[in-house]
């Protein structure tokens, strides 16, 4: 019987270590102090300097703005925000998980990331829309490539944003734990029952939704561009948005929502320590795989057509 319960993770006893079972986060612990400063690293160094390039060429180089060049604009904007965190992260997790910045940047950095993530999935979804409209029904939606349509489309996305994320504020904890401060995540707080709505609510809402908007657009645009009607420079570019944005939603933003739902769900029941192990750990690769977007993006303002190559290149002249 005791062998039983040693190999249970159940909810009373995931509370010491973000949330995990005390006898199961040493693989997770090697994950967090390795792997989470390394690729945190590499994306803040990539694409913190990306995004400042990016922002300058919108804000600068290309005139007059159409509207897929404002909702871009706005896209890097988020991005260069959430990047400005990462920072904080790869000393939290180098430093074995010891947050000493106290716990409003600890719930700050939390809220950014999530900020960042829902932000960025609206961002590309009315990119996608905007794009469907202009490509599948031209004459239809032609009202649509007026700028004021953009403004207004990416004041609402950061207004639905900052609702949709605002309760993270509320949800995030943190506490002491072996003489150390942690910043726990939205996963690995108190308060369960309220997490596990909230969750369910923002992963189907702020995620699936889109998702399947996104792969619906992109499918139709894809099919539209095949045909033979089609100049070889429009098919090449439509088939090069297709793959970039289904590969940042289906693995740096699926992966992500799918391990989080089970990381929720298995604190709120009685699981083997092998299996808290493999979710946990494949939640934890999950987490940078998120933020990777952040690098996807760069990819985008370059195979979107609008000279931005040529703004790059007159940049250096």
């Amino acid at each position: 019987m005791n062998t039983t319960n040693d190999n249970l993770a159940t909810p009373t006893t995931w509370q010491d270590t973000e949330g995990d079972f005390p006898n199961c986060t040493d693989v997770e612990v090697g994950l967090k102090t390795l792997y989470h400063p390394i690729m945190y690293g590499i994306i803040f160094l990539v694409s913190f300097p990306g995004n400042i390039i990016v922002i300058y060429v919108y804000s600068f180089k290309m005139r007059p703005w159409k509207s897929s060049t404002i909702i871009m604009l706005n896209l890097a904007l988020t991005d260069l925000l959430y990047l400005t965190s990462l920072p904080f992260l790869i000393h939290y997790y180098a430093s074995g998980e010891h947050w000493i910045f106290g716990e409003f940047m600890c719930k700050f950095i939390r809220f950014g990331f999530h900020f960042n993530l829902y932000s960025s999935i609206l961002f590309l979804t009315c990119f996608s829309t905007f794009r469907y409209m202009m490509i599948v029904h031209p004459m239809k939606f032609f009202h649509i490539q007026r700028k004021w349509w953009a403004v207004v489309a990416c004041t609402g996305i950061w207004v639905i944003s900052l609702a949709a994320v605002s309760p993270v504020n509320f949800l995030i904890s943190s506490k002491k734990a072996q003489n150390r401060s942690l910043c726990l995540d939205l996963t690995s707080s108190e308060n369960l029952g309220t997490i596990r709505w909230y969750n369910w609510l923002l992963t189907g809402l702020a995620f699936f939704l889109p998702l399947l908007m996104v792969t619906l657009f992109y499918a139709l645009i894809y099919t539209l561009a095949t045909g033979p009607h089609t100049r070889a420079c429009y098919k090449q570019e439509a088939r090069r948005l297709a793959v970039i944005l289904l590969v940042v939603f289906y693995v740096c933003f699926l992966p992500f929502h799918i391990f989080r739902v089970a990381r929720v769900e298995l604190r709120l029941c009685p699981v083997s320590c092998h299996v808290e192990k493999q979710i946990h750990s494949a939640y934890i690769i999950s987490r940078p795989l998120a933020a990777l977007n952040t690098c996807g993006n760069l990819l985008l303002y370059v195979v979107i057509r609008g000279n931005f190559q040529q703004a790059i290149l007159s940049r250096w002249k």
